[in-house]
């Protein structure tokens, strides 16, 4: 027995000496290099490196984070912390438990020698891992000796571990357009390609809703821009009137009747803001746009107006001027006819004409044969002052209101016969002449003052100026006046009497007569007259 004891301890110092030679040198390569010994080596140390905390470290170049389930408690940590944070005895005897008597007393000598220093490691830098094995052990065994201390040191290191980097301040904001410049994708420069854009168009369609509120803002302060509708043409009573007749075109046509129609196109485009005088027809225009407001006053909603139609043979480059002239007088006229050299007789009955006047009288002429109401306008040889807030007109009897019949009764029989005639068919309505329609829609619109109780405002007064006798043949023209359901304001029988000093009272804004020599004898006192070629007149006149 002695000697087989001497032998265990013999070896038990070689051992130990080997032991202790290996441990020196793997110490100095580890001070020298820094570099923590191997997995294996590092289960026969006494205690791995941990931090302040007591938790085990990891490896300095592991790409695991930190957590707390791998750390274990520190050997340089004050033995005043709670004896759970301690490194637990259980595990230590647990290793030892299974080693050989010998293997345990050398295993206390070596535990006995104290330890080298361990070199300190920088805040910033990141720990190192231990061996994955010997940290789950520790694990385990930590969690077993005090789970509440365990799970308290968990939560602490969370609320460490939660923490946000510094936020910028609200002061260094920078918009998007002010940091597209650090922007070099072509995504990002198509991005920033399109915000100018977009921000170009709202601004321009804030402009235009700026400029239509300002512009709906001036339309309603100004009353004389609020211009009326015009009527629609099958309730209107249309007013067919030449550029002559309207204006004083006599320049121009003296131009075009001696140098030619290029000659004429030059004049007009060259003086086409020239403002045109007034014509024969002009007066009368006003006096009929005048009846339209009171009307529009009375029934706003009123369709059955007075619509005026320009109606020429012009060129359309001569409407420049034609507009020009319409918009300095404040005419309403909106509806235009420019031929360029045709005759605008067609276009009548399209635009559903009910008088057409015109300073040409073969057009007249041409008008009259179609069934259209037309006259030939002729402006006074005086100056005369008309009434502008009343329109009047003046007809003629016979060949104008009614037919010619009593006419040819005259040229072919005499005066007495005509008397006769008249008084046996006095209760006989007279034929209707050219000019009847127009005085129905006169009469038709002289009603709705009536209903208004507008009798004696009424804005329109007709007369009757004939050279008939009143007593041998005006009961007959009464009588068919009624007939028709025609009203006549003045009737005035001159029984062959001249007429002109009778129509200078009276003032009237046109005149209609089927004799020259009555339309003469008027032109002479300054009336505007307007001659209606019908009847046997003109035939024995040709």
């Amino acid at each position: 027995m002695s000697q087989t004891s001497l032998k265990q301890k013999k070896k038990v110092s070689e051992l130990n000496n080997s032991k202790d030679s290996i441990d020196t040198e793997k110490r100095k390569d580890s001070e020298k290099s820094g570099v923590r010994l191997s997995t294996q080596e590092s289960q026969e140390s006494p205690l791995p490196k941990t931090d302040s905390r007591g938790y085990v470290v990891r490896n300095q170049w592991s790409r695991t984070s930190r957590s707390p389930s791998t750390r274990a408690p520190s050997v340089d940590e004050t033995r005043s912390k709670s004896a759970s944070l301690k490194l637990p005895a259980s595990s230590t005897t647990s290793r030892t438990s299974s080693t050989s008597p010998s293997q345990q007393d050398s295993q206390k000598e070596l535990s006995a020698q104290p330890s080298p220093p361990t070199p300190p490691m920088p805040l910033d830098s990141s720990p190192p891992t231990p061996p994955e094995s010997y940290s789950q052990s520790r694990r385990s065994s930590k969690m077993q000796e005090n789970p509440e201390a365990w799970a308290h040191g968990i939560a602490r290191d969370s609320m460490q571990l939660r923490e946000y980097p510094p936020r910028t301040p609200p002061t260094e904001w920078k918009s998007y357009a002010q940091r597209k410049t650090t922007y070099s994708t072509q995504l990002d420069r198509d991005c920033l390609s399109e915000l100018p854009r977009q921000q170009q168009l709202e601004e321009e369609e804030e402009e235009d809703e700026a400029y239509w509120a300002s512009v709906r803002t001036l339309y309603e302060k100004t009353p004389s821009c609020s211009r009326p509708r015009p009527p629609k043409p099958k309730h209107a009573i249309t007013i067919a009137v030449s550029s002559r007749a309207l204006f004083n075109m006599v320049d121009g046509r003296k131009i075009f009747e001696e140098e030619g129609l290029e000659k004429y196109m030059e004049y007009q485009l060259t003086n086409e803001n020239v403002i045109l005088t007034p014509g024969p027809a002009f007066r009368f225009v006003k006096a009929l746009q005048h009846v339209n407001a009171r009307l529009r006053e009375l029934y706003p909603n009123e369709q059955d107006l007075f619509d005026i139609v320009l109606m020429t043979n012009n060129h359309a480059q001569v409407g420049v001027r034609l507009i020009n002239s319409v918009n300095h007088y404040g005419l309403l006229i909106d509806r235009f006819c420019l031929t360029g050299g045709k005759s605008p007789i067609g276009y009548l009955k399209a635009y559903l004409t009910n008088l057409y006047l015109s300073a040409d009288s073969e057009k007249v002429q041409e008008a009259i044969q179609e069934g259209i109401a037309s006259a030939t306008m002729f402006d006074g040889a005086k100056d005369m002052a008309y009434c502008d807030t009343q329109l009047r007109v003046a007809f003629d009897g016979d060949a104008v209101l009614f037919s010619d019949e009593s006419e040819h009764i005259t040229k072919e029989h005499g005066l007495d016969k005509f008397f006769q005639h008249e008084a046996l068919f006095e209760n006989k309505p007279l034929a209707q002449g050219p000019l009847k329609g127009f005085l129905e829609d006169l009469g038709r619109l002289q009603k709705k003052f009536y209903a208004k109780d507008e009798r004696l405002l009424c804005p329109m007064r007709t007369y009757l100026v004939t050279a008939r006798s009143a007593a041998s043949s005006g009961a007959r023209v009464l009588k068919t006046l009624r007939r028709w359901g025609l009203e006549i304001d003045e009737a005035l029988f001159l029984a062959g009497a001249p007429k002109g000093p009778i129509l200078v009272k009276i003032r009237p804004h046109i005149f209609f007569d089927d004799h020259m020599f009555h339309i003469e004898g008027a032109q002479k006192f300054g009336t505007i007259t307007a001659h209606v070629p019908y009847g046997i007149n003109q035939k024995m006149n040709n």
